[in-house]
């Protein structure tokens, strides 16, 4: 049988553009797995009193060469800044991951992981915890830990309100789940009200300090906690790229292709408030990197959830890597948290979002 030339030249141009396809996407990763490299090593370098390029070599050789414990800088290598650095790193993926994953099951670009109120609700156990602890025995040396149990306990109640509200006769409507969220948020943004308006001036600064956001206490156990839990919920996420893709092709679309719409959205939700839960718990509120990080990615690369998941997590942590770098720097030495930058960050970014779907629908400005 012999085939055609127009079915020839066909074929032989689908293959040249899938092979230059996947020449850009392997680009592309690398260009960030570089990004992330170069973050890593200037947030190990970077510090509030001295800049040295050299000090990640310089530790790696006291490692080398004995003498540790007695070692100034092996110490602030070692035990501050690489685990502060790989948390920040850890909770920018996941947030970012979250914010993507969440979008595509909402079909809405203005989707957003604090829209689950599991960020509020994390303060409110966070903020109860920061207020009556002291009365507990354990409270003068595991405080840090307690605040990240309450803050986690409080996530999970959130995520747990706002999933049964935003179901209608078993199956969860997105609309109602938005509003779900967008009442949980109130709900807890008044109880953080009243409980600030009781707190003394010590824990008032505490809570205030808190909400803000900071990897000021970041440490190896923190990193080892977070690392398996966050890096399960990327890899869980990831391994639902199929259905996110063809649920942004339309619902319909994706029953009729034999996706269970339901039990996908289940699986987003509940990872996407344990990613958030255990960042919020550890980090305190950083609020806009869920919503930034999926949009600078579709725009310069792909909207196909196979390399949308692992380039948002790339991007979201060294994005956050590097928000923290500034937050260390700017008022050195004392250290702005990094809920104000991302904040400064992202809110401009949403105005833009809000004025570009305006003009997509035609609404004069």
């Amino acid at each position: 049988m012999q085939v055609s030339a127009p079915i020839i030249s066909t074929t032989l141009a689908k293959s040249s553009r899938a092979l230059a396809q996947n020449r850009k996407r392997l680009i592309e990763l690398s260009f960030l797995v570089f990004i992330v490299s170069s973050i890593t090593w200037m947030g190990v370098a970077i510090g509030a009193s001295k800049v040295d390029f050299l000090l990640p070599l310089k530790a790696f050789y006291d490692f080398v060469s004995g003498g540790l414990e007695s070692n100034v800088t092996h110490n602030i290598v070692a035990n501050i800044r690489t685990p502060r650095v790989l948390m920040a790193l850890l909770v920018g993926a996941a947030l970012a991951v979250s914010g993507a994953s969440l979008q595509g099951i909402c079909r809405n670009p203005l989707a957003d992981p604090g829209l689950l109120g599991i960020s509020s609700g994390a303060a409110v156990g966070a903020v109860i915890m920061i207020l009556f602890a002291t009365y507990l025995p354990a409270f003068e040396f595991a405080g840090p830990y307690l605040v990240s149990i309450a803050a986690f306990a409080g996530a999970a109640i959130a995520t747990f309100s706002v999933y049964h509200l935003a179901q209608v006769n078993g199956n969860i409507q997105i609309s109602t789940f938005l509003l779900a969220g967008v009442a949980i948020n109130a709900l807890c943004g008044a109880i953080i009200g009243g409980l600030s308006f009781i707190a003394d001036d010590q824990a008032l600064r505490l809570i205030t300090f808190w909400m803000m956001g900071s990897l000021a206490s970041a440490n190896w156990l923190a990193v080892a906690i977070t690392a398996p839990t966050l890096g399960f919920v990327v890899w869980a996420i990831y391994r639902k790229r199929h259905a996110l893709n063809l649920i942004l092709l339309g619902e319909a679309n994706a029953r009729y292709s034999g996706v269970d719409i339901e039990r996908v959205k289940n699986q987003i939700l509940w990872l996407t408030a344990l990613a958030v839960g255990v960042a919020v718990a550890f980090s305190g509120i950083i609020g806009f990197i869920g919503l930034v990080v999926p949009h600078i990615l579709r725009a310069i690369s792909d909207t196909n959830y196979r390399y949308l998941v692992v380039n948002s997590a790339l991007l979201g942590g060294a994005l956050l890597a590097l928000a923290d770098i500034a937050s260390r720097m700017l008022i050195a030495p004392a250290e702005l948290p990094i809920g104000i930058l991302t904040s400064l960050i992202g809110a401009p970014f949403f105005i833009g979002l809000l004025i570009q779907q305006k003009k997509r629908l035609g609404v004069r400005l």
